[in-house]
């Protein structure tokens, strides 16, 4: 672009020089020849203003036109390219040589100044590029200190939670020896028959706050080692039926008259899981129904078989449902519904999402087909079907086509 603005200035200089030295000979031409000689000085100011806006060459070609100019019209014999006086000789040669050294010197005041404005914008351009980079470093600094502080931030959580966690670990380890201690104690008191029955009642009430202790200290070791992901598995095949038998036979034992419905979908229901951590997960589930639902209604367990390869079973009560507060963070730990009354550490359902998890499982709330109670659903993975129904050995070598 630079570039062609100095094309188009020089050819426009070229032609005002090929144009105003005639213009102002037109003019002086109008007087005589004495008082045109005395304004020749005017040429001087055609070449200095081209030399200053144009630059050299035009300047140049003014100073030889406006040197044809006067000998030709103003130097005798006048009408004529030719000089009589060496005094016109020396007056040419001093005049073109003073127009010339003019022009040089406007030229190079010109390139001076257009140097210097490119200097000029070239530094500018350079000192907005700095406060760019500049804003883009302070920027950067900003960001790489509120990075650091986060990694601190990070780290420090990191730290306090698994202290939390070795805490916890190392806590419940520590209480389970004199819980056992007690139970066993308490339990062989009750055995001995000259216990009287105030006594009976108070040793009682100590096996069964010991148990409820032992158990929510087993339910933080579980949640601890979830949390840790240390929860060990032994997967294997594992009949659902037989699962939720048990399940419900457990339940049974405690809670006799509580009607259990189980619905089984036809045919091979086989699930890889753990043995004793999935009846973990149904027995939390059922005694969180059993907990939650009227005592006249029934708990209703639907077992079938869900989208890719997947085992689905469904947990339903008919009791009040889920707090809509709830629902989003049922199964966070310590979250447990105050309005029901009833009494629970809020463990429970985060240690079966954790199981069920690490089956590579999931668990969610479903809604009830009635628009009441609570509805617990779960997925496992499902024995393929060649695994769960390998074909016969041939032993007889007939038979092999």
């Amino acid at each position: 672009m630079t570039r062609l603005n100095s094309n188009r200035m020089l050819v426009i200089g070229v032609v005002i020089a090929l144009v105003a030295p005639p213009l102002l000979t037109l003019i002086l031409a109008r007087l005589p020849t004495s008082e045109a000689r005395a304004y020749v000085f005017l040429y001087l100011g055609i070449v200095v203003s081209l030399g200053l806006l144009t630059g050299l060459i035009p300047a140049l070609v003014a100073a030889a036109m406006s040197s044809v100019l006067g000998d030709y019209f103003f130097l005798s014999p006048v009408g004529s390219l030719s000089l009589v006086n060496l005094s016109d000789v020396l007056y040419l040669v001093i005049f073109f040589a003073t127009a010339s050294g003019v022009g040089s010197v406007a030229a190079l005041r010109r390139r001076a100044i257009i140097e210097a404005r490119h200097l000029t914008r070239t530094l500018g351009e350079a000192n907005t590029e700095m406060e760019r980079l500049y804003r883009e470093q302070a920027a950067s600094a900003r960001t790489a200190v509120r990075l650091a502080q986060t990694q601190q931030q990070i780290s420090a959580l990191r730290d306090a939670d698994r202290v939390r966690r070795e805490l916890l670990q190392n806590v419940s380890h520590e209480l389970r020896t004199p819980l056992a201690s007690i139970l066993t104690g308490a339990t062989v008191l009750l055995g001995r028959a000259d216990v009287s029955g105030a006594v009976r009642d108070g040793l009682m009430g100590i096996v069964t706050q010991s148990r409820r202790l032992d158990r929510l200290v087993g339910d933080m070791l579980d949640l601890a080692r979830i949390e840790g992901h240390a929860l060990e598995l032994r997967l294997e095949p594992t009949d659902m039926r037989d699962a939720v038998e048990a399940a419900v036979a457990r339940l049974k034992q405690t809670r006799p008259t509580r009607d259990v419905l189980v619905t089984m979908e036809a045919g091979a229901l086989e699930a890889v899981a753990d043995w004793d951590r999935l009846g973990q997960v149904l027995d939390n589930l059922l005694v969180n129904a059993d907990r939650y639902a009227p005592p006249t209604t029934p708990i209703e367990i639907e077992v079938a078989h869900g989208a890719r390869g997947t085992i689905v079973t469904r947990v339903i009560d008919h009791g009040p449902g889920v707090d809509p507060a709830l629902r989003d963070r049922i199964f966070e730990r310590f979250v447990r519904d105050e309005q029901s009354g009833t009494e629970g550490t809020g463990l429970g359902l985060a240690i079966v999402r954790g199981i069920i998890e690490a089956h590579a499982g999931r668990i969610w709330l479903d809604d009830p087909d009635d628009g009441g109670g609570a509805v617990f659903a779960f997925t496992l993975p499902a024995v393929p079907l060649e695994a769960a129904r390998p074909e016969p050995a041939v032993t007889d070598p007939a038979q092999v086509p």
